[in-house]
């Protein structure tokens, strides 16, 4: 029996040949990454948040020089952080203690090191003209996501509720990324601060697929086939992995953080004490300490700047005390493998087992 994909909708609309899509993970992957998932079946994605405009460019000509394929970009839409300089100087003397710990001054504040979609991230869009734009944390205004939607790029965004999935269609995004509680990395969550209100994947996929009438993309604690296979089942078009990807060499993750994965003892928690935003970790010193989910963390991304001395001063020393371990909560299922090896085989185990050929 000749078995595909259940719905083609979301290939089309991606021009992939798989319904597999790499997350992009700030900090976490680059061109490489996307590139080899590209080239393999699948949408390969490059985070911009932590990239400068140059970086962005230089990146983007990288990928067209290695693949004619598909490719995504992605940009963050968080509102820019209000100065609270009572509440930054507070959470500096709850760190005080650490910087004293590892014998390094404290650093001077310093400006947010994530950037928010702007009109000079609009123009960078428009002028390299992705074929796939998402953006999490919301989506850009109106004016800038016309001009996003007039270069002919296909946009995306993530939903932490059937709400969120609501408004973004009603705002012209093309497939939604459903993100249940166990994904790794930042919540994308943004018409709402309240944490109660979000679920778990597979409470949340038919939730918003009933809720919405565009392709929808599932993400959460997705590492192999049997999640992908269960996803499909609750009507998913798609799915996104992040921590699965972040086994492979082409992760550009730290050697604290890649350790951390690979022992695979951790628990994983929703915190805010590394950036201001609530993000799931590895659990750390640092995290069990002053966290997990800290008043005192000024509003994001201004939380990380304070932090950022901590850890490059504990990884020195091979720790990861300080560092973001960022994870989704099933990171035990990961096995190392290349980027290209790990698409192809994600979506062969797949449609083995959709074809009957093993028993979920």
């Amino acid at each position: 029996m000749n078995v595909e994909w259940p719905s083609p909708l979301l290939r089309r609309l991606l021009g992939t040949e798989v319904p597999i899509v790499q997350a992009p993970m700030a900090g976490a992957n680059l061109s490489t990454m996307a590139i080899a998932v590209s080239e393999s079946g699948g949408l390969g994605s490059l985070p911009c948040a932590m990239l400068t405009p140059d970086q962005i460019r230089h990146e983007i000509a990288t990928i067209r020089a290695a693949t004619t394929k598909p490719f995504n970009v992605n940009f963050f839409c968080h509102r820019p952080p209000a100065a609270d300089l009572a509440r930054d100087e507070a959470w500096r003397r709850r760190l005080a203690p650490y910087y004293e710990e590892l014998g390094i001054d404290a650093a001077p504040p310093s400006g947010p090191p994530r950037s928010s979609f702007d009109e000079a991230l609009c123009a960078i869009v428009e002028e390299c003209r992705p074929p796939v734009v998402s953006f999490h944390f919301g989506l850009p205004e109106r004016p800038l996501l016309a001009r996003v939607k007039s270069t002919g790029a296909t946009v995306l965004s993530s939903a932490t509720t059937a709400e969120e999935a609501r408004w973004l269609e009603e705002y012209g995004c093309d497939a939604i990324i459903a993100q249940g509680l166990e994904a790794g990395g930042h919540r994308g969550i943004f018409l709402s601060d309240d944490l109660q209100t979000q679920l778990g994947t597979f409470a949340l996929i038919p939730q918003i697929v009933d809720a919405v009438s565009v392709p929808v993309i599932a993400a959460g604690g997705i590492m192999d086939a049997r999640g992908i296979v269960a996803a499909l089942a609750l009507g998913a078009s798609g799915v996104q992995l992040g921590t699965a990807f972040l086994f492979c060499p082409q992760a550009t993750i730290s050697a604290p953080h890649r350790d951390a994965l690979n022992e695979k003892q951790g628990q994983t928690m929703l915190t805010n004490v590394m950036t201001g935003r609530p993000a799931r970790s590895i659990a750390s010193r640092f995290i069990l300490e002053v966290g997990p989910l800290s008043p005192l963390a000024p509003e994001f991304p201004l939380a990380a700047a304070a932090v950022a001395p901590l850890r490059a001063a504990a990884e020195k020393r091979g720790r990861g005390d300080f560092s973001p371990l960022w994870a989704g909560a099933a990171y035990p299922l990961g096995r190392p493998a290349g980027a290209a090896e790990l698409t192809r085989s994600l979506a062969r185990d797949t449609l083995d087992r959709l074809r009957g050929a093993r028993v979920l």
